[in-house]
């Protein structure tokens, strides 16, 4: 059972993972990141992030937006009932319709419990997630990371984090690295998408 619990400050996360000399100068080089905090909201935070799906930032706010303004509010009892051609219209593919409304089922009947996910352990959340139309592995794990603020998640479903650890550590399998970085792996991912965007940025690779 892991039950990787919020973190309320940084520091002796960034201490534990700067043991690794190479994570230690992409701390160095990325700076401070904020804490995160749980969302009040568990149900509304894996909508909108199943809207935002395959979406540029920008295009995942308008389309929430959008949603947003055709319900009035963004619930169980508003999604489902709205009409699929209503949803469409919002901006929402079929695929995320169906995940959508199927959410708001699971919502409305208990099958999934949305008030006490942040009571469950990580693997838990994950089983309760998977069943959903359109919620795989890694959905639920970005669930875990950024709703519920879990302190140790690393998404190997992730292309940008796989191809990060490749890059800061080409000789060693993630397998060895990861374990390092334990209990603190969502703060080491959040550290390996920043150093990746300032490497895409033009900054110099490790």
């Amino acid at each position: 059972m892991t039950l990787s619990v919020p973190l309320t400050s940084h520091a002796p996360a960034t201490a534990h993972l700067s043991r690794d000399p190479v994570m230690a100068e992409v701390i160095a080089r990325v700076g401070d990141l904020p804490v995160l905090t749980p969302t009040p909201d568990p149900f509304g935070t894996l909508i909108r992030n199943v809207t935002g799906q395959q979406l540029s930032v920008k295009a995942a706010a308008s389309i929430h937006a959008r949603l947003t303004g055709t319900l009035g509010q963004v619930t169980a009892d508003t999604l489902l009932a709205a009409s699929g051609d209503t949803l469409r219209g919002a901006g929402l593919s079929w695929a995320k319709v169906r995940t959508v409304q199927a959410t708001a089922q699971a919502a409305k009947t208990g099958a999934v419990d949305f008030a006490h996910l942040a009571a469950q352990d990580d693997e838990a959340v994950i089983a309760a997630l998977l069943p959903l139309p359109g919620i795989g592995r890694w959905t639920a794990e970005m669930f875990l990371m950024f709703a519920l603020a879990r302190a140790d998640v690393f998404s190997l479903g992730d292309l940008a984090l796989r191809q990060g650890l490749a890059r800061l550590h080409p000789d060693t399998p993630s397998a060895e690295v990861l374990p390092r970085w334990a209990p603190y792996r969502t703060l080491a991912a959040r550290y390996v998408w920043a150093d990746n965007a300032r490497v895409k940025a033009g900054g110099e690779p490790v």
